[in-house]
């Protein structure tokens, strides 16, 4: 929970770095709550079984867009990529799976072009 705190607090900072613990556990997270949301939802009536979400969990996954995108983008810093990259998730299936990739991988070692190296002070 620490970084999902960490993460809302650099809410729309699409500038510097994120390492890979920051942004899985923050996805992690987000995907926690957005489960209790739906299950909220389905309990008290307000889940749309045509629209695949309700109320809470609609909510919710609006006020996490900027925090979300901001996330990735640094991470996409960290690897040494534009934050632009994020764009290719817009290609069905190739577009998840190149970016899971990105994702996954360990960020530059030292001083990138978008900044300091967050694990070296860690």
């Amino acid at each position: 929970m620490k970084w999902f705190v960490f993460a809302l607090q650099r809410y729309a900072v699409f500038s510097g770095r994120s390492q890979r613990s920051e942004y899985w556990y923050f996805l992690l997270f987000y995907l926690l709550v957005y489960v209790a949301f739906l299950f909220v939802d389905a309990l008290i009536g307000m889940y749309s079984k045509t629209a695949g979400i309700g109320l809470l969990s609609g909510v919710f996954s609006l006020a996490m867009m900027i925090p979300s995108l901001a996330v990735s983008v640094r991470r996409l810093h960290d690897t040494g990529r534009s934050g632009w990259w994020v764009l290719i998730g817009l290609v069905p299936l190739i577009g998840a799976i190149v970016l899971l990739v990105f994702f996954a991988q360990d960020g530059e070692a030292g001083t990138n072009e978008y900044g300091e190296n967050p694990k070296a002070g860690a």
